[in-house]
């Protein structure tokens, strides 16, 4: 089967060249515009600041909030963290990096990378609201919608395989010691372990990210022809056909289903055509918070070729993407419905101007994103070693009845 999908794609690239050129063209400009001058700083940014042993000093103190709200070890915090801010595929990628280094088992991972690689606020915001629906408003909304059900994902998964953890319990020695101490004891270890100077660091982390941003590109330009090829052979029609007569009692358009088609196989183009679908807005809106969630089997792709070489299985990781998908529907609705009447007065006004953003400012905005989240995450650190430090002392006072 997989042989003769990948002969009949070939085919209708060499049938149609120029609808294929067209088609790479633009998930190359997609590529160029928005997904390599956001990721860039975040990929050097994780490899430095793990081979520098800060990963680990963050994992430590994070332990105790991860471990009861996900039952997965501290430094998924990082992978939590980094996959909020960036989106897809640096949640896999921290993951599988993770899983090589030995800080979490491989039901661990399978929980971790099935919350944490999710799509970036940059997206969301600027690409999708501004840039397709061109209403602003709808920015906050998709971005709540994915994040919020990406959580509640994670805690779904906490109760996932619970007797295949895997973890060890710390040594007594180690368990008591204070908890600042050993996360600097885990970071003087991990920087050990690593032994290489910075500017070897640095450049190591420079090379493997645009390596890996190479690979993303050639991911979304392949899957940019598929759908467009799809079209072509109206392939795309045919499936749609059943789809659109179950939920036509519903009131869902055929626009929005073939927008949910394609954002099955590439999310960018899924998510433009459910913004020039013709249908309400709500519904249009709906369609897109699940199609971001979804991602897409582009990103499926990719989070695969960030995970390769590891045991963690994709099953769990597709099935997550299809919870999430669901809930952010759900909860995108929630919230386009029930929001207040400003908001959705807002929703349903005239479409603004269409904003664009040079290469420059996409990665300024990326570099802000990710200063923010290190300083969250230090003082999300410096709040647990005070916590840990804090001891509660409950007393009780016995009064001796008297006769």
């Amino acid at each position: 089967m997989t042989a003769a999908v990948a002969s009949a794609v070939t085919v209708a690239i060499i049938v149609f060249p120029e609808v294929s050129y067209r088609a790479s063209l633009d998930g190359l400009r997609v590529w160029w515009d928005i997904v390599f001058p956001a990721l860039l700083p975040f990929f050097i940014a994780s490899d430095t600041l793990m081979g520098l042993g800060v990963v680990h000093f963050i994992g430590a103190l994070l332990e105790p909030l991860m471990r009861p709200l996900f039952n997965v070890p501290g430094v998924g915090a990082f992978a939590l963290a980094m996959g909020l801010a960036s989106g897809y595929p640096i949640g896999a990628r921290i993951t599988a990096r993770l899983r090589r280094e030995g800080l979490c088992s491989r039901v661990e991972a399978e929980r971790l990378v099935s919350f944490t690689n999710t799509a970036d606020p940059l997206f969301m915001v600027g690409a999708v609201a501004v840039g397709m629906f061109r209403i602003p408003a709808l920015g906050p909304v998709l971005a709540l919608a994915h994040y919020i059900s990406a959580i509640l994902v994670g805690l779904v998964l906490k109760h996932y395989r619970r007797s295949e953890d895997g973890r060890t319990d710390l040594p007594p020695a180690h368990r008591r010691e204070p908890l600042l101490s050993r996360a600097a004891h885990e970071l003087y270890t991990a920087r050990s372990q690593d032994n290489r100077s910075f500017g070897q660091l640095l450049g190591d982390s420079v090379r493997d990210s645009v390596g890996t941003l190479l690979l993303i590109g050639g991911c979304i330009m392949v899957f940019s022809v598929v759908v467009r090829v799809l079209d072509v052979f109206r392939i795309t029609h045919i499936i749609a056909g059943p789809i659109v007569f179950l939920l036509a009692p519903l009131g869902i358009s055929r626009d929005l289903v073939y927008a949910l088609i394609s954002g099955f196989f590439e999310i960018t183009i899924g998510t433009e055509m459910a913004s020039r679908a013709a249908a309400p807005v709500v519904q249009r809106a709906v369609a897109a918070s699940a199609i971001i969630a979804w991602s897409g089997l582009s990103v499926f792709a990719q989070a695969a070729s960030m995970l390769f070489g590891t045991d963690v299985r994709m099953g769990v990781y597709f099935m997550a993407r299809v919870l999430h998908a669901v809930l952010a529907a759900l909860v995108g609705l929630a919230l386009v419905s029930c929001g207040p009447w400003a908001a959705r007065q807002a929703l349903t006004a005239m479409p603004g101007a269409l904003a664009t953003s040079s290469f420059l400012a996409v990665m300024g905005r990326s570099c802000i994103y990710l200063t923010s989240i290190i300083g969250v995450l230090a003082i999300g650190s410096a709040v647990a070693s005070l916590a840990a430090k804090t001891k509660v002392v409950v007393f009780r006072v016995r009064t001796r009845n008297r006769r």
